[in-house]
């Protein structure tokens, strides 16, 4: 028996007494984690947070396996949050729809959740009317043409069932329902119930596609709301990205089990306590960036050097050549090396020590 045909669905229940040590120590991590960013003043607390949303988007995609373009959800993120990054990227209408899920999530976390907006979010991740190949309901909920809406694994002919979402005939009651205690207010604590409400909506599984990155704005909403801050600081999926087994697992034994969902809110307000120690390394990054320019501050950088010495400093993924920065500046290969050997002059740049025919470089920091 699935959880949601069980009488009392959806009076979810938890062990309080259980899980109290544990929220403490959460709540404290949240408190230290926001004191931490307040000293650290406004541009470096809006770098932390353009940082912790690309990662938040990159792996909330990530979890559905689509693998987006970092750099571009950067840049829609950047300009959308006023910050200057340098040269403008074009970018896909599916990063630009997810990273306006997000940031409508987050920056507007007291705003109500109505069902207006959930389809604005949906229509916003599936801006063609399909998922892959196949076309969808976009902007509404599952409708009977499809089908039971069921979460599967292994080979055709072959497949596991894990679970079963509710009949799309029950939608309207149950979103109804979930809509009303969402929008109530309540004396459940708000990060307990930020569990609460992604546990409730992926097991309703209202639409046809993109119920879990849809399940964890919503809980980045109620994060946001339980720290009466929009910027965010650290990165929830990003976490659940690296946990990803046990995610599913907890998920299932749970939409499984009865009421008492004690299990599911405790591997949450883990995988929360553990996004919020990894977030250690975005502030290190922002940091070590804000010190390297400090440290440049009275030298002259031209605007393809800055993006270039930028992208490094934010993780630049494979290793620079010369072509690599022709292609990323839109500027010729003799240019690109009088680039590169302007810096390597200044000790800025330096070269791989592997060498070979691709001579590669990296931040001499």
């Amino acid at each position: 028996m699935y959880i949601h045909e069980r009488k009392e669905w959806p009076e979810l229940g938890w062990n309080q007494a259980k899980l109290a040590d544990l929220l403490a120590e959460v709540r404290h991590l949240q408190g230290r984690w926001l004191g931490r960013m307040e000293a650290l003043g406004f541009g470096l607390r809006e770098e932390a947070t353009l940082q912790t949303l690309t990662q938040d988007v990159t792996k909330t995609s990530e979890i559905e396996g689509e693998k987006l373009d970092t750099e571009q959800v950067r840049s829609s993120i950047a300009r959308r949050l006023g910050m200057d990054i340098g040269a403008a990227l074009k970018i896909d209408r599916h990063v630009e729809g997810i990273v306006e899920v997000m940031l409508d999530a987050t920056r507007k976390h007291n705003a109500p959740l109505t069902q207006e907006r959930l389809f604005a979010w949906h229509a916003a991740l599936f801006p063609t009317g399909r998922s892959g190949m196949q076309r969808i309901t976009v902007g509404g909920w599952r409708t009977e043409a499809s089908g039971p809406m069921q979460v599967v694994s292994g080979p055709i002919g072959r497949e596991w069932v894990h679970y079963e979402a509710p009949a799309y005939d029950r939608l309207k009651k149950e979103m109804a329902h979930f809509f009303k205690w969402f929008n109530a207010v309540s004396e459940t604590d708000l990060v307990i119930k930020s569990a609460l409400a992604h546990f409730w909506f992926v097991t309703i599984h209202p639409f046809d596609d993109g119920n879990g990155r849809i399940a964890r704005a919503i809980a980045d909403m109620l994060l946001a709301r339980s720290e009466k801050s929009a910027q965010r600081f650290y990165s929830l999926s990003a976490q659940i990205q690296r946990e990803r087994k046990e995610y599913y697992d907890v998920l299932e034994n749970c939409q499984k089990g009865s009421l008492d969902i004690t299990p599911w809110i405790e591997w949450f307000l883990n995988c929360l306590k553990h996004a919020i120690a990894a977030s250690e390394k975005t502030l290190a990054a922002v940091l070590v960036k804000a010190h390297f320019w400090k440290a440049h501050a009275g030298e002259s950088f031209n605007e393809r050097q800055r993006t270039i010495i930028n992208r490094l400093l934010d993780g630049f993924e494979g290793k620079l050549t010369s072509s690599k920065w022709a292609k990323l500046t839109k500027c010729s290969q003799d240019t690109a090396l009088r680039d590169i050997s302007d810096l390597l002059n200044r000790r800025i740049l330096a070269k791989d020590e592997a060498g070979g025919r691709s001579t590669s470089y990296e931040l001499h920091l």
